[in-house]
């Protein structure tokens, strides 16, 4: 007789709609009806509340009174601010990862350009954004810096909204784009193995530069999911 399937955690769930967010899957606006949810991860309404408040805090869900949640919208002047936020705190980033990186460390940031670039030429752009987003991800989590990495992850969630929202809606624009990135995180991974702190720290911030300078704040909005198919089991 096979044995039930545990309940999922607060943790897995949250992490399961943190990675639908990075993956695209879940565009701005989409309504997140806590029924639809607790029948998707089989789990009670009362344990879908919490993930939601912790999403709100972390500025990637609206809690709306009376009208339940939905995944954040970005306004275009909160677009700019996230990423002039994050050319504050990320060339400080790379700049404490050189002092830190291990082969391994850098041999795995390799590893997530491959895979970016694959998944672009399959062209699956959510996917590549994802790893494009795990690649600064790494950085923050090898430069020994807790606080500030702890930002930067809510920042790149909220990065994944805005360029979901405002990237350039024609789908070679959209590839060209990565492909771009691609190329200057090879720029970075360069630099970094010359161990050049300084070099790094110019070309993380240009890089962040480049991507907001992309933002196009006419796109339209995306169809929402059906949350059920999305998470269902």
């Amino acid at each position: 007789m096979k044995a039930a399937a545990q309940p999922l955690s607060d943790q897995a769930i949250y992490e399961r709609m943190v990675s639908a967010i990075l993956d695209h899957q879940l565009p701005p606006g989409t309504k997140l009806v806590e029924d639809r949810l607790a029948a998707a991860f089989g789990v009670s309404r009362t344990r879908i509340r919490p993930v939601l408040v912790r999403l709100a805090n972390e500025k990637v869900v609206t809690l709306t009174p009376n009208r339940g949640a939905a995944i954040a919208e970005p306004s275009e002047q909160e677009a700019h601010e996230v990423f002039e936020v994050r050319r504050m705190i990320e060339p400080l980033l790379v700049e404490r990862f050189i002092g830190r990186a291990t082969p391994s460390h850098i041999q795995a940031l390799k590893a997530c350009i491959c895979d970016e670039e694959a998944a672009r030429k399959a062209g699956d752009m959510r996917r590549a954004i994802r790893l494009s987003g795990d690649f600064h991800l790494q950085i923050a989590e090898h430069a020994g810096h807790q606080t500030l990495g702890g930002i930067l992850r809510e920042l790149v969630s909220r990065t994944s909204l805005i360029l979901m929202a405002y990237s350039a809606p024609h789908a070679q624009a959209r590839e060209d784009a990565t492909a771009c990135g691609c190329q200057e995180h090879r720029g970075l991974i360069a630099a970094i193995q010359l161990r050049d702190a300084k070099e790094a720290a110019r070309l993380m911030r240009e890089h962040l530069e480049r991507l907001e300078s992309q933002l196009s704040f006419t796109s339209a909005p995306e169809a929402a999911p059906d949350l059920l198919e999305l998470f269902g089991s």
